[in-house]
C-alpha cells in the first residue's frame, strides 16, 4: 500500500469513526467547556486535540486536559486497530475535524501557531490534510 493510499484510507477510517462518536463526545457533556468553545476560548487544534485559545478558569482547563486523555486513549485504539502512528491518527482527525465540526465563532489551530476565530468560509487546512 502506498503512503497516499494509506493516508487516504486513514481518512476514511477517522471520519467514519467521527461520524460513529459524533461531536458529543468531543465535549464530553461538560457544559464549561461546551460554553468556553462557542465564546472561543477554547478550540480545536490540527493535532487532534482540544486547546486553550484565551485564558480559561482551572475548570475549563481540567475539563481539556481530561478530554485530551479521553481522546488520546480513542486514537491509540483506532491508530492500532489501522496499523498506524498515534500522532498520524490524531492529526487525520485534527483534519477532519478542522473541515467540517469548527462553526463560526468557534476557535482553531494550524500547525503554524497561531489562533484564529473560524467565520463563515472553509478553513484553510493544512498541507498534510491533503
Amino acid at each position: 500500500m502506498t503512503r497516499k493510499t494509506k493516508l487516504s484510507f486513514i481518512a476514511m477510517a477517522a471520519a467514519a469513526a467521527l461520524g460513529m462518536a459524533g461531536y458529543a463526545w468531543a465535549q464530553a457533556g461538560d457544559a464549561a467547556l461546551t460554553a468556553a468553545i462557542a465564546a472561543g476560548q477554547v478550540g480545536e487544534q490540527s493535532d487532534g486535540y482540544l486547546g486553550v485559545a484565551k485564558p480559561v478558569g482551572a475548570d475549563v482547563r481540567a475539563a481539556v486536559e481530561s478530554l485530551n486523555i479521553k481522546r488520546r486513549a480513542a486514537y491509540t485504539d483506532q491508530a492500532a486497530k489501522h496499523g498506524v502512528a498515534l500522532r498520524e491518527w490524531a492529526a487525520t482527525v485534527g483534519c477532519q475535524t478542522l473541515r467540517g465540526r469548527v462553526k463560526p465563532g468557534q476557535a482553531y489551530l494550524l500547525p503554524d501557531g497561531v489562533w484564529r476565530v473560524k467565520d463563515s468560509s472553509p478553513i484553510a487546512l493544512p498541507a498534510n490534510c491533503g
